[in-house]
C-alpha cells in the first residue's frame, strides 16, 4: 500500500525537523551562532488521470484530474543570518558584528574562514587570536607591556606604549561580506568557509557603506528564540505523531483485507 511509503517519508522528514530544531536549542548560548531551519518538498506524483485529458470522444476536457503524491522530501536546511543581540562582556578583545561582516580567520593550511564570534584572545606571541589560536586578519600584534587596548567601531586597534601618555594605532581588524552568507558552509568552532554559492569573499573596512561596525567589550549571542524553536518542536512532534497513525491505519486495512481471503 502506497500510504506505507509515504507517511514514512512523512516521519522520517519530521524526524530531520526535530534534529534541526535540537541542534538550534543546543546552540542558544554558543556566540555568533545563526540558527537553520528545514525546507521540504513534496515528491513525484502519479498522474491516474491529467489535469485537462479529454472525457468524451466530443472532446469534453476533464476540469481535474486524479493525482496520488509520493510524500515529502527536505531539500535545504537554510541558515537564518539576522542579527543577534549583544551582550556586554567588559573584556577588551571580545568584538562583536552589529550589521554585515565576518571576522577573517587564517588557519594553519594557509586558507581563510570566517566567523561572527569575536572571542579573541592574546597568544605567546601578541597576536590577536580564536580560541583555536588562529590568527585574526589581519594579524594584529599588541606589543609587550602595552596598555589601553581600544577598538574603534572601525576596527582600528589602539594601545599606549610604555612611556607615551597617548595612544597608538597598531593595526585595523577587518570583515568580509558575501553576496549570499547564508550560501555559507559552516565547518564547526563557529566558522564558515566560502562555497560557490556564497560569492567570493569582499574584506573591507568596518562601519563603511555596506559593512557592520564592530563593539568592542561586548559578543553577539545567538539568534535563537526558545519560544519559537519549543513551538516548533511541538508541531513536528505532532506531525510525526500524524504519519505514524497513517502507518497504523494502513496496516489495519491490510489486515482486514487479508482477512476477506481466509
Amino acid at each position: 500500500m502506497q500510504a506505507l511509503h509515504t507517511a514514512a517519508t512523512g516521519m522520517a522528514a519530521q524526524e530531520l525537523n526535530v534534529q534541526v530544531i535540537s541542534n538550534n536549542i543546543a546552540n542558544l548560548r554558543t556566540t555568533g551562532f545563526k540558527k537553520q531551519t528545514a525546507a521540504f518538498q513534496d515528491l513525484i506524483y502519479e498522474h491516474i488521470r491529467r489535469v485537462g485529458a479529454q472525457s468524451s470522444d466530443q472532446g469534453t476536457i476533464v476540469p481535474v484530474g486524479v493525482d496520488i503524491g509520493g510524500g515529502v522530501k527536505t531539500v535545504a536546511t537554510p541558515r537564518m543570518m539576522t542579527q543577534g543581540t549583544l551582550s556586554q562582556t567588559g573584556n577588551d578583545l571580545d568584538l562583536a558584528v552589529s550589521g554585515e561582516g565576518f571576522f577573517k580567520i587564517l588557519m594553519p593550511d594557509g586558507t581563510y574562514q570566517y566567523t561572527r564570534d569575536g572571542t579573541f584572545q592574546m597568544d605567546n606571541q601578541g597576536r590577536v587570536v580564536t580560541a583555536q589560536g588562529n590568527p585574526v586578519q589581519p594579524t594584529i600584534t599588541i606589543p609587550n607591556n602595552a596598555s589601553g587596548l581600544t577598538v574603534n567601531m572601525q576596527g582600528q586597534v589602539s594601545v599606549t606604549l610604555p612611556g607615551s601618555t597617548s595612544s597608538t594605532i597598531i593595526g585595523q581588524i577587518g570583515l568580509t561580506r558575501f553576496v549570499n552568507k547564508g550560501g555559507l558552509q559552516p565547518v564547526g568552532s563557529n566558522q564558515f568557509t566560502e562555497t560557490p554559492s556564497s560569492g567570493p569573499p569582499q574584506d573591507g573596512i568596518a562601519n563603511s557603506e555596506g559593512y557592520g561596525h564592530i563593539t568592542q567589550g561586548s559578543l553577539e549571542q545567538a539568534n535563537v528564540d526558545v519560544v519559537s524553536e519549543m513551538s516548533d518542536l511541538i508541531a513536528a512532534q505532532r506531525a510525526y505523531e500524524m504519519n505514524a497513525k497513517v502507518i497504523s491505519a494502513a496496516d489495519q486495512m491490510m489486515q482486514s483485507t487479508t482477512a476477506l481471503f481466509r
